[in-house]
């Protein structure tokens, strides 16, 4: 009986131990207070000395100061709040529920999106009636211009040529240089040149005499000042992206189909001057070309067939993007040359190609651009004149 009383005492010595030592690693629990008011259960998984974590059905505690402001704008440099009335144009325009982002979207573009974002402090909100406007009056002055050009009258609806056109060499330029003359491009890789339209005609004339000439678009536009209109071409190309394994169905597995287009886009947005002779113009310009699927080799083994194989398929692209403002003359042809780029519209190939007659996979595209002038609503026939006729049975005296 002793020697149980030592190994009973022993024991109880080693499991207080064993819980001191426990509780000096474990984090201190929550004890909630003797009245139990404002207490809340310990977040789960929560550790000694982390970060406090709010409550997610309160608001959440910023974290920067914010402060109401003295409730005024400040006009630390003169800005100056000015009021706009754009429903000339709005009222106008009718193929578009928004005309009135065209407005804002070239405001931003002239003067750029950070004079809107930093010092000194600008406003710049619009409705279908009206354009708001708080900044300095040098900027008033530049968004008054622009919002005149879009109500001038005399620049409603034009009429635009756009003509879409590849070579297969660009040695076109040693024949037809002199006649292009040469305006600036941001962009890297790409030319453009402002031409007479009968030396535009003259040009095309030329080029279509080469074997090696094609035109994919040549589309007579209608577009409203300021709007932008879209030429494309694309076509679906369907392929196999993965598998999944299904060892419940025969084969096994179940091919994922995915479908990538290919083809171009070009989108063409003008704003006339106020005097109507000279053409701001924003061209975007996407090309997507599928040049090859290559295919992989996946196992998808299943018990009764360990060895077996499928193929997915991973495209290799080539893709071309493009966006520039351009500013020429109204009676003139603006012409861009996008150098060597992948084919717009690219043909089926069938696996063999043959020199001379398998349309090559990149070509130099050429974009000629020709204002054809206001297209205005057609005038009414004036009315009919109608003459009463004296009754028969009235005589007339001689």
């Amino acid at each position: 009986m002793a020697f149980r009383s030592i190994i009973a005492a022993g024991s109880l010595v080693l499991a207080g131990i064993v819980s001191r030592a426990v509780l000096a690693q474990a984090p201190p629990a929550a004890i909630p207070p003797e009245n139990g008011v404002n207490w809340r259960p310990p977040v789960a998984g929560s550790a000694a000395g982390g970060p406090v974590q709010s409550d997610p059905s309160g608001p959440r505690t910023p974290i920067a100061k914010v402060t109401t402001g003295n409730g005024t704008l400040p006009n630390d440099s003169g800005q100056v709040w000015r009021e706009y009335d754009i429903t000339p144009y709005t009222l106008r325009v009718t193929t578009t529920t928004r005309p009135e982002q065209a407005i804002v979207d070239w405001i931003l573009r002239e003067t750029g999106y950070e004079a809107w974002h930093s010092d000194p402090v600008g406003l710049l909100s619009a409705n279908g009636r009206v354009l708001r406007v708080y900044h300095t009056p040098q900027m008033q002055d530049t968004v008054a211009e622009i919002v005149d050009r879009f109500i001038n009258t005399q620049a409603e609806t034009q009429a635009f040529g756009m003509r879409l056109i590849t070579l297969s060499s660009p040695n076109w330029r040693s024949k037809l240089h002199r006649a292009l003359r040469p305006i600036p491009v941001q962009s890297p890789g790409v030319q453009a040149w402002i031409v007479s339209k009968e030396d535009a005609a003259l040009v095309i004339a030329e080029l279509q005499k080469r074997s090696d000439f094609r035109e994919h678009s040549s589309p007579h536009l209608l577009v409203q000042n300021g709007q932008a209109t879209v030429v494309s071409a694309s076509r679906p190309k369907n392929y196999i992206k993965d598998v999944t394994l299904n060892p419940q169905v025969w084969p096994g597995f179940a091919p994922e189909t995915a479908v990538l287009d290919e083809g171009y886009s070009l989108e063409f947005k003008p704003l006339i001057s106020i005097d109507g002779n000279a053409i701001d113009g924003v061209i975007k310009c996407n090309i997507d070309q599928i040049e090859k699927m290559v295919d992989v080799p996946i196992d998808v083994p299943t018990a009764t067939a360990p060895r077996q194989k499928t193929t997915i398929q991973v495209p290799r692209t080539s893709s071309h993007r493009f966006a520039e403002k351009f500013h020429w003359p109204i009676n003139m042809v603006l012409v861009i040359g996008f150098g060597v780029v992948p084919t717009p519209t690219p043909t089926e190939s069938s696996g063999i190609r043959v020199p001379g007659l398998t349309p090559p996979d990149h070509a130099d595209l050429l974009v000629f651009i020709e204002n054809r002038g206001v297209i205005r609503p057609p005038v009414a026939a004036p009315p009919a004149v109608t003459t009463t006729l004296p009754p028969s049975n009235v005589i007339r005296p001689f």
